[in-house]
């Protein structure tokens, strides 16, 4: 099984900045893409933001230029760096990965979430 436990969300006002955590623990599992989503009040979960083992990495046009992924192989953690935030990116962010295990690809994996609320 994998477990993520996500961390960083909170209350910032707009121009602000944020970082994002997210530590996966897993056994017999290897890590291939990380990356992040979120839910806004009333809306459908999005996709922000992915990187892959080779650390390409991809954007929503949304967030493009403001927001940066990134991850630690050693600690098998995702990052998303948060800058210039806007009230739309509030929200609940939620950590996403998949990988290999026994039985070939296997997730995606969802953390429980993060709110993150960007107001004066």
């Amino acid at each position: 099984q994998v477990q993520l436990v996500e961390s960083g969300g909170g209350l910032v006002q707009p121009g602000g900045s944020l970082r994002l955590s997210c530590a996966a623990s897993y056994s017999n599992f290897r890590l291939r893409t990380m990356g992040w989503y979120r839910q806004a009040p009333g809306k459908q979960r999005e996709w922000v933001a992915t990187i892959i083992s080779s650390g390409s990495t991809n954007y929503a046009d949304s967030v493009k230029g403001r927001f940066t992924v990134s991850r630690d192989y050693a600690k098998n953690t995702v990052y998303l760096q948060m800058s210039s935030l806007k009230p739309e990116d509030t929200g609940v962010y939620y950590c996403n990965v998949d990988g290999f295990g026994r039985n070939g690809l296997q997730g995606p994996y969802w953390g429980q979430g993060t709110q993150v609320t960007v107001s004066s």
